[in-house]
């Protein structure tokens, strides 16, 4: 049986991000991001609670400021108190994984999504993500960037 692009984007294989499915969540992404995001002034409480309607996990305590930006949040997987400064942006077309008490300074970018090396690949519109895991009590200072396929471990500073 022929696997759907959404299947093969969460595989980590090549697939088509034009595909009208994947363009739904993109889009649904962006209706929550708005909500999420004219949120700045309240409590983290409530932030909590919408940060759990669209994150594949977020652990207790865990803190992302906004404006936040994002693909899709289903692939983003945050242990307990957790920090994310505001700016964070993260391309989740595969799993991000954030251990717990890990802190994310401001303007931290963190990139799953990859392209392909081969120009007529890409030029078909073809992309794949490699995931990014980030372990327990890691400092990433401001505006670090995270290339796809990175592993950082346990109590790492970079920065």
């Amino acid at each position: 049986m022929m696997r759907s692009q959404k299947e093969k984007m969460l595989a980590g294989e090549f697939y088509n991000a034009a595909d009208p499915e994947i363009q739904a969540d993109l889009l649904a992404t962006g209706a929550w991001l708005k909500r999420y995001n004219d949120t700045l002034g309240q409590t983290t409480g409530h932030w909590h609670e919408l940060l759990s309607e669209r994150l594949g996990e977020v652990g207790r305590g865990t803190v992302i400021r906004p404006p936040f930006f994002c693909d899709y949040g289903f692939n983003i997987r945050i242990g307990a108190n957790a920090y994310i400064n505001f700016n964070c942006v993260i391309l989740d077309v595969v799993e991000v994984k954030i251990g717990q008490g890990t802190a994310i300074g401001p303007a931290v970018q963190i990139y799953t999504a990859d392209h392909p090396h081969d120009a007529e690949q890409r030029q078909a519109g073809l992309q794949v993500g490699r995931p990014v895991r980030i372990g327990s009590r890691v400092w990433i200072g401001g505006g670090a960037i995270i290339l796809p396929g990175v592993t950082i471990g346990d109590n790492a500073v970079v920065g």
